[in-house]
């Protein structure tokens, strides 16, 4: 199972991009843990200074936008 932070204040592109996440993860057959982290502070310490931001297994893996689903989906190929 992996473990994912997405990382935004609460923003329409950050709920897109966890309904993203959420809707591959469920295409795949993937169980996922899905962390909301919206206190800024919290997630300039975590390295992102553009929202959304997306981190899995402790890496950030994406920031800025919404992310394209073909993107989306490579997280779930490796």
């Amino acid at each position: 199972m992996k473990s994912i932070k997405v990382l935004g204040t609460g923003c329409a592109n950050c709920r897109n991009t966890q309904k993203l996440i959420e809707d591959v993860a469920a295409a795949r057959g993937e169980q996922v843990s899905i962390e909301k982290v919206e206190d800024m502070k919290e997630i300039v310490r975590l390295g992102v200074m553009s929202t959304p931001g997306v981190i899995i297994d402790g890496k950030v893996v994406h920031s800025g936008g919404v992310p394209a689903r073909g993107k989306v989906e490579g997280w779930f190929a490796g």
